[in-house]
């Protein structure tokens, strides 16, 4: 299938272009590098776009004749949202209605959305499934849900796009789609017909060599379909050790607590918040590895090109972690000790968030493979290859 992810240039939407790509995906990436990596690419074709251009997103489709978008471009720093909720309501909600929009335009009506567990606010149970009540105690989680209604009430409309599917368009849409000099090297050769467009269904339930390219059996003509998928606290790199987590300004306990880390104490980590009512007094989150979250995406995706049914999920692993243990685990992988210093709560943090993954466990067979520690080794192995970042390389 050709998919087009937005913000593919980013952390977690590189890890996803990736892991698309491996599954045999045409894999394009729509990016405004403010905050994506050219190198994270990892020489999938990139168009250079604004969100909220509607010229950007018509030419990516001609472009590329995506029939498919997973959409990971947006603002999303909760401190930040408060700051400045008018920025997040333009970019998460504005931009991402304009990408629908030309979507409708370009026939292509497969969706999965990145969406946030801030959509839930302070939840009021331990563990969180999709029933729980959606109050977002943050403009970042409450432009996640309006998003989210806004995917509702496009799928449930009659008729979503009538434009012809993207398989179907002009010849320069075509020839896009032929694999570049980049994706030949890294070992998808030109030359093998028909069949290089076909992807094994990986949801646990599907058989191998099930093609997924095809229009969805169980969608009704011109409806959309869409999964948003509610993450929690994405954390870690991908084992190749060639992408990883690199922000202009991080905010992300793990990659802070590592650099604490290499930086031999100079650089003491900031718990932000020791008052909260957890047993240690300080935040819980249920951490999942950046790789685990992007195979979710692939299921997803293939999930919905089967016919199946919209709808919100959680990507978690159901256990929680608080921020000292998470430093603990730290110390225990690095084989180092350093310096944390108390600071007060950042505004809008609820004290706890932990996902039940039991729906997405039944319709997609998704499960998270790794470890706290996966994810700390993960990580610790891109920081200290990349301690600048991509601006290392």
């Amino acid at each position: 299938m050709k998919v087009l992810v937005t913000g593919g240039a980013g952390y977690v939407g590189s890890h996803v272009a990736w892991a698309l790509r491996e599954a045999g995906h045409d894999v394009f990436i729509f990016d405004d590098l403010s905050e994506g990596h050219r190198p994270a690419a990892g020489g999938m074709p990139l168009v250079e776009g604004d969100l909220l251009s509607s010229e950007d997103l018509g030419r990516a489709f001609k472009r590329t004749g995506a029939e498919a978008v997973i959409h990971m471009a947006a603002k999303c720093l909760v401190e930040e949202s408060v700051r400045e909720p008018a920025l997040y309501w333009r970019i998460n909600v504005a931009g991402s209605l304009r990408l629908l929009a030309a979507m409708q335009r370009a026939g292509a009506r497969l969706i999965v959305f990145s969406s946030s567990a801030a959509t839930y606010g302070q939840p009021d149970r331990e563990v969180i499934d999709e029933a729980a009540p959606k109050a977002p105690c943050n403009p970042y989680g409450t432009t996640k849900l309006v998003f989210e209604q806004a995917l509702i009430d496009h799928a449930a409309a009659p008729v979503f796009t009538t434009a012809p599917a993207p398989a179907a368009n002009d010849k320069a849409a075509a020839a896009a789609t032929k694999p570049s000099a980049a994706k030949r090297a890294h070992g998808k050769a030109a030359g093998k017909g028909k069949d290089k467009d076909k992807a094994k269904a990986r949801d646990g339930k599907g058989e191998p060599g099930e093609s997924v390219d095809a229009a969805p059996s169980l969608l009704g003509p011109g409806r959309l379909g869409y999964v948003a998928l509610r993450y929690f606290n994405a954390a870690g790199a991908h084992s190749s050790g060639k992408i990883g987590e690199d922000h202009p300004v991080e905010t992300h306990l793990i990659p802070n607590l590592l650099r604490a880390a290499l930086s031999g104490g100079a650089r003491p980590l900031k718990i932000f918040g020791s008052d909260y009512p957890t047993p240690d007094g300080t935040a819980v989150r249920d951490y999942v590895h950046v790789e685990d979250l992007a195979s979710a995406h692939v299921k997803a995706l293939e999930y919905l090109a089967r016919g199946g049914e919209s709808a919100s999920m959680n990507l978690g692993t159901g256990r929680g972690s608080s921020i000292l243990e998470v430093l603990e685990a730290a110390k225990k992988v690095t084989g180092r000790d350093f310096p944390a210093e108390r600071a007060p709560r950042r505004a809008g943090d609820p004290a706890r968030l932990v996902a039940s993954n039991a729906l997405a466990s039944e319709r997609l067979g998704w499960r998270p493979e790794r470890t706290l520690e996966d994810i700390i080794a993960s990580a610790w192995k891109w920081h200290s290859e990349h301690p600048k970042g991509y601006a290392g390389k």
